[in-house]
């Protein structure tokens, strides 16, 4: 199964016209690949927002999500 990380690079100041541009995908063939790059992503100062889908390209998300990349309420 193909896993699919979008998310939006917001490393520079952009406009409008630019923020479509820079929304970025990457595919991965295991959850665990894609989940660690989607953790990576979150914890850098450049991305806010990452979206998991699996390959049926339905979302990951919620507390499944959270649990799945570490996050805890401590």
């Amino acid at each position: 199964m193909t896993y699919r990380i979008s998310y939006i690079d917001t490393s520079s100041a952009l406009t409008a016209e630019q923020l479509t541009e820079t929304i970025r995908t990457e595919d991965y063939t295991s959850e665990e690949e894609a989940l660690a790059r989607a953790r990576e992503l979150l914890e850098s100062a450049d991305c806010h927002r990452v979206l998991v889908s699996d390959g049926e390209r339905e979302p990951i998300g919620g507390v499944c999500l959270q649990l799945k990349l570490g996050f805890t309420t401590e």
